[in-house]
């Protein structure tokens, strides 16, 4: 068991984030006397189908200020009607913590998100704060932050070929959201291979051997799912030519090796590099959702090459990360955030390595990883 760093809000909310990452896991620690509807049931979700009134005579009947869990809410996203009725009805009588893995039904079917009336919260893999700082770098990168993963270290390998024959099956499979499993498994073989990389859907398709829209649509599931997002591109000066496309991003290193095929060969130079930079990238979103900062993460590239690997926005503030997996760092590495910074286009630029020692570069502040990621815990970088 792990000490999640999440709050409960005192209200009704949204719960999302991917499978596997420990969700139902939190809320019955945090809620234990929770009403429970286990949507992946089958028994409890074909029973809510036949009866739909059988929800609300449920809740009626707990006492007033019972919390109300309904994980995996998008496999009866019929149900939010019902919720939002109830929360009109007798305010703040019931709470509910709606939970789920995909979004891609409730965004699909237009359905009730209840006016506001419920908060949405992300879900994450561990954090290095909730590891207490104590982790292998090298198996951090080979086998992700999956709760499960570091309590059964020793079942790794099979613990994240599971989880990826599972997405299959349960996610794509069950909900019919691709026509073709196999051109859709070749995909995400070669889309795992580039996590980080700015895309050529063209390229990807070519080498899937699947048309340009299909490979979209392979994108849209795996973001609807919350296995992946985008990473955009940021423009800011106007004289540069920038790099427009996007990059994408697994969510966990560990599921991005596991469906390319390669977790179980050793980490090459590269590969660390790119694996790194996604768990970084995981480490900022988990921190911004979790003191509520807000802004937006992008990449910055010009078209000769200059590139910073994440630009954080928020109104007039920008923060620039230059990460870089080696144990020496070199001037050169932060040259393109310098720049940004001596424009005074961004405010603060911070290098990360994997070296042990703070250091000052230019007007970069280098800092070793784990110093850092002690940082984004205690909420320190950010305005």
């Amino acid at each position: 068991m792990f000490t999640r760093r999440y709050r409960v809000p005192d209200h009704s909310f949204f719960l999302f984030g991917p499978r596997g990452t420990g969700k139902s896991t939190w809320l019955r620690q945090v809620v234990p006397d929770a009403l429970w509807f286990d949507l992946l049931r089958t028994h409890t979700l074909l029973g809510l189908i036949r009866q739909p009134e059988s929800f609300r005579q449920q809740v009626e009947a707990r006492p007033h200020g019972s919390w109300v869990v309904v994980d995996e809410v998008q496999r009866l996203p019929s149900l939010l009607n019902e919720v939002h009725s109830l929360i009109a009805e007798t305010g703040p009588k019931f709470r509910f913590a709606l939970s789920g893995s995909s979004a891609r039904k409730l965004k699909r079917l237009d359905v009730n998100l209840l006016a506001g009336r419920a908060v949405n919260r992300q879900f994450f893999p561990l954090t290095a704060a909730e590891l207490d700082f104590d982790f292998d770098l090298d198996q951090a990168l080979r086998f992700g932050l999956l709760p499960q993963i570091h309590a059964e270290p020793l079942h790794a390998l099979e613990v994240l070929e599971a989880y990826v024959s599972n997405y299959i099956r349960e996610e794509i499979q069950q909900e019919a959201l691709v026509r073709s499993l196999d051109s859709f498994a070749r995909f995400l073989e070669i889309a795992a291979l580039m996590t980080g990389q700015v895309v050529n859907v063209a390229g990807l398709a070519r080498d899937a051997a699947v048309a340009r829209p299909t490979v979209q649509g392979y994108f849209n599931v795996l973001v609807d799912t919350l296995i992946g997002f985008w990473l955009p591109a940021w423009h800011r000066r106007a004289k540069v030519k920038e790099v427009a496309s996007p990059k994408f991003y697994f969510f966990d290193s560990g599921v991005a090796r596991a469906l390319s095929g390669r977790l179980r060969e050793p980490l090459e130079g590269m590969e660390r590099g790119f694996l790194l930079e996604t768990w970084v990238l995981h480490e900022l979103r988990a921190a911004m959702a979790f003191h509520n900062i807000g802004g937006q993460l992008h990449y910055w590239r010009t078209s000769h090459g200059s590139e910073v690997d994440f630009i954080w926005t928020r109104a007039k503030h920008a923060i620039g990360f230059e990460i870089k997996a080696s144990e020496r760092w070199r001037p050169e590495f932060g040259g393109p955030l310098k720049g940004l910074l001596a424009e005074g286009i961004v405010q603060a630029g911070f290098g990360i390595y994997t070296g042990s020692v703070e250091l000052k570069d230019g007007p970069l502040s280098v800092l070793p990883l784990n110093q850092f990621l002690m940082a984004l815990a205690n909420g320190s970088l950010f305005p």
